[in-house]
């Protein structure tokens, strides 16, 4: 099968990889360089222009946001023909799959939201966590290829679901690396050594994915490594606090978390991780975390 895969960044470059050791794939990027290595450790084949991967069977997507869903839509409209699908592993919002959706009926092409979970770790060993949008029929024809780079994929309702519970996940996130500093940082203060509160934390009712396995490198070893970027999950978090919003839903939880991401991301600039949000919030107590 002819597949396509556009965005190769940290978690498009491994999935891409992945479903190319299955079918022929051409691969586009907005860096030129990314998409020449790609193809030179995988195999597959450069697009001379975005608009090539119109010539696939099956296009994957995995872009920062839905407005560059929308361009690359622009881009391969006119080539685009009936039967082929489109599966979008982008975190985009709800309302723009389902625009993207019925854009694409029109056409003739089968489009599900697909985004993944799972980390830049996950990608790469091919068990990402995948929530996918769309049609009974649109389900079963992409899970296929989702399985060459998933390991729990769910079907979890029409277009837009996938996007929406994933930026719920990414709320729930941030809402525990933000309350899990919180708590640290009082420990810390109170002299408490951090590699033994993470021995209790991690054993207690409290404990989360945060706790276990984000904050001790940057917290006890003081590693601090770009995973993912504090722009993006802010822009996960907004989506869900839109969504809900539109629903008439009272979440002041959620709006709070919005609020201090959007500031954190305001200091801490474009390019910084999204666990680095914890050095803003020990700013705001007049603290740090080394020493």
């Amino acid at each position: 099968m002819k597949t396509a895969f556009i965005g190769l960044g940290a978690m498009g470059y491994p999935m891409a990889g992945h479903v190319s050791k299955s079918h022929e794939m051409i691969v586009w990027n907005r860096t030129t360089a990314v998409a020449e290595r790609h193809a030179g450790e995988y195999g597959t084949r450069m697009a001379a222009d975005v608009a090539d991967c119109a010539a696939a069977d099956v296009i994957f997507s995995c872009l920062p946001t839905s407005r560059e869903i929308d361009s690359v839509v622009d881009a391969l409209a006119g080539r685009l023909r009936k039967g082929q699908l489109w599966i979008d592993n982008t975190s985009g919002d709800p309302e723009s799959a389902r625009e993207t959706a019925c854009r694409l009926a029109g056409l003739g092409v089968e489009y599900v939201d697909a985004p993944v979970t799972g980390g830049t770790n996950g990608a790469a060993a091919g068990t990402l966590t995948v929530m996918v949008g769309g049609s009974k029929e649109g389900f079963a024809r992409a899970l296929p290829l989702i399985e060459l780079f998933g390991k729990k994929i769910v079907h979890v309702g029409a277009v837009g679901s996938g996007h929406a519970i994933k930026a719920m996940n990414n709320v729930m996130l941030a809402a525990n690396i933000w309350v899990a500093g919180e708590c640290l940082l009082s420990l810390k203060k109170m002299g408490m050594d951090l590699s033994v509160a993470f021995e209790v934390l991690n054993a207690g009712s409290g404990r989360s994915f945060a706790s276990e396995s984000l904050l001790p490198p940057r917290l006890v070893e003081g590693k601090w490594p770009l995973a993912f970027k504090l722009a993006l999950l802010d822009k996960d978090v907004r989506i869900a606090a839109e969504t809900v919003h539109e629903q008439h839903l009272s979440t002041p939880v959620m709006n709070l978390v919005s609020n201090l991401y959007t500031a954190a991301r305001r200091d801490l600039g474009e390019n910084a991780d999204y666990i680095e949000v914890l050095k803003y919030m020990a700013k705001m107590s007049g603290e740090g975390w080394e020493g």
